[in-house]
């Protein structure tokens, strides 16, 4: 870490941070230094020892502000270096660590399609350090009254409740983001960054981070971090001493983003929509942070990459990726990627139709040649499909019912590749599902089943997995929950099955089930899919490989289905029994098969 005691000369210079706060031996990602403090304008840098080495410094439009180029020799041994800033007759030191780099750490392997992934808020989730709550750094103090205040969930209760996150068979985990966010309304949700290295004390601290990203790790859980370089929070310590005007996107007035993400991808688009989308702001509250300027794009890749080293991380999710400069984020996800390889990043481009979100993936057929090197996108499509589909239960139309789903899976072909998007019918932005599917048991456990079976990483949203739901259509504050028995006194403990109604386990039971079988479940990992156009509301599908078949039937009728099983027979040629993966019970080919109405079997068969 770095170092912050400074010695000084003279008064005049100052230094008050150093980013990335320490760096590592044996690192592909460039090094450039950020200095912040007062009066550098016109310093320059140099390593008193030998082994590192600056190779440029820059100046700033802020007099505040000096970066500088440094290279750290193959044979540079790890420890404590001094770089030595000066200007004129002045000099300051500063001491900076270059630690060893974990051995293996570059070939780090990311969550896939044999990983089930757990979003939670943290700040919803549990509380188990209520010292924490209120901070004398933080602006906003806790208030869990207030559907949009801080509710007091941290670090700690994450770490408390792991065992139960495992055992669930979730294999990886990803909350929302825990840095900084500084803002005097609705910082419980992160995404308004005040500091980029620094984790919100009302968390926890940057060492407790890292405890519960190798506390996860020793259950084997995979951890992913949600990053956000589009933009910062209006409270970012530099909002008010920027190193260029040009570090943020900047208008006369206000203005924000079109949100008309089809105009990145769109090849009839004006310049000035084009623009506007990616260069306007998220939010009063989220200035857009502008990768177009070299600088900024090098302090956004350097500091994911301390992150992923200094916590270990296993992958990425990245927040609102279509609005940033598109070719500043893909050389930002590039500058990941180069550095680990076999790291997976999920972005979120929220757009409807597969085509719009497949532009986004890396080794898309782009028109334009654009290539973003992202490698996982966010199927909203298939979310939307699903949620639309569950609430045609009557006989459908044409394209109705689980036809909605079916053709979303059947434009896989757009996708550079679709074992590798996100799925999910629900998260921290979109409705409540088992409010819009009305506390429907059957409803919520079908979509169990095609979630843990379905091509791609399956995402379940904390709570589902017992069918938490809000009372009404609301905004984001109120459908972002506490989990029951996250508080002390809280009325009842959801983490423990007494305190969950018998409807509610027997969602519970069928989830944990459902995720614990699909934890060793390769034919779903790797095997292929083959779909068959639903009749009557009655979908099937296959997973398979040469020696296993899965296979999933959703009668989302509210009418019983016989299974025709002849209609089925290149998937179960030479197969004779299977095994329904919750229930125990044995299902033989040929023989009838009765699908109950509005539920959904999984079957598995071997040879």
């Amino acid at each position: 870490m770095c170092v912050m005691s400074t010695t000084s000369l003279f008064a005049q210079m100052k230094i008050e941070r150093v980013e990335p706060l320490n760096w590592w031996t044996g690192m592909k990602q460039p090094l450039q230094l950020l200095f912040y403090g007062s009066n550098l304008q016109g310093a320059t840098v140099r390593c008193v020892e030998q082994g590192v080495s600056i190779t440029g410094t820059h100046q700033a439009e802020s007099p505040n502000y000096l970066f500088a180029d440094v290279q750290i020799a193959p044979d540079a041994q790890p420890g404590a270096y001094t770089f030595e800033i000066t200007q004129g007759q002045e000099k300051i030191t500063q001491s900076y660590v270059i630690a060893a780099r974990r051995e293996g750490s570059a070939s780090r392997k990311g969550f896939d399609a044999s990983d089930m992934i757990y979003l939670l808020m943290p700040d919803r989730f549990t509380n188990g350090d209520p010292l924490n709550d209120t901070h004398e750094e933080a602006v906003e103090k806790v208030n869990r009254k207030h559907p949009y205040g801080r509710h007091g969930g941290d670090i700690q209760g994450v770490i408390n409740h792991l065992d139960y996150i495992r055992d669930l068979g979730a294999t990886a985990v990803w909350p929302t983001p825990l840095l900084f966010d500084n803002e005097q309304h609705a910082s419980y949700h992160g995404y308004a960054c005040a500091d980029y290295y620094r984790i919100d004390p009302r968390f926890g601290t940057n060492s407790l981070y890292k405890t519960m990203v190798d506390e996860a790790h020793r259950r084997g859980i995979k951890w992913i971090m949600d990053m956000v370089p589009n933009h910062c929070g209006a409270a970012h310590w530099w909002m008010n001493d920027l190193p260029f005007a040009s570090w943020v996107n900047q208008f006369p007035a206000y203005t924000p983003s079109n949100y008309r993400m089809t105009t990145q991808s769109d090849p009839h688009a004006s310049t000035h929509d084009r623009d506007l989308c990616a260069r306007g702001w998220f939010d009063r509250t989220m200035p857009d942070m502008n990768l177009a300027n070299p600088f900024v794009l090098q302090y956004l890749s350097q500091m994911a990459v301390w992150w992923i080293e200094y916590a270990g991380l296993d992958g990425l999710r990245v927040d609102t990726y279509p609005y940033s400069d598109k070719q500043g984020i893909a050389a930002w996800t590039k500058n990941i990627m180069d550095e680990y390889p076999n790291l997976n990043i999920v972005g979120e481009a929220w757009l409807a139709q597969p085509a719009f979100i497949a532009y986004w993936q890396a080794g898309a057929n782009n028109r334009d040649g654009y290539d973003s090197h992202l490698p996982a996108v966010m199927d909203f499509s298939l979310q939307e499909n699903l949620t639309k589909a569950l609430l045609q239960d009557s006989l459908p139309a044409w394209d109705g019912g689980m036809m909605n789903v079916y053709t979303s899976v059947a434009q896989d072909f757009v996708y550079a590749n679709p074992d590798n998007i996100l799925i999910f019918a629900e998260n921290h932005d979109t409705n409540r599902l088992a409010w819009l599917l009305k506390g429907k048991k059957n409803k919520q456990e079908m979509t169990m089943a095609l979630l843990a079976t379905m091509r791609g990483v399956p995402q379940l949203y904390y709570g589902s997995e017992w069918m938490m739901q809000n009372k009404a259509r609301q905004g984001h504050g109120e459908e972002r929950l506490d989990m029951p028995g996250g508080w002390p006194g809280d009325k009842r403990n959801a983490f423990e099955a007494s305190g969950r109604t018998k409807v509610e386990n027997e969602v519970f039971d069928y989830t944990k089930k459902l995720f614990n079988w699909r934890k060793t479940a390769t034919v779903v990992h790797t095997g292929k899919l083959m779909q068959f156009v639903p009749v009557d509301n009655l979908y099937v599908y296959f997973r398979y490989i040469a020696t296993e078949r899965v296979m999933v039937v959703i009668n989302n009728s509210r009418e019983g289905k016989t299974v025709d099983w002849p209609r089925y027979a290149e998937m179960t040629a030479g197969y004779r029994q299977g095994v329904d993966v919750v229930f125990g019970h044995t299902v033989t080919v040929g023989e009838p098969w009765r699908i109950a109405p509005q539920t959904a079997q999984v079957v598995h068969f071997r040879k």
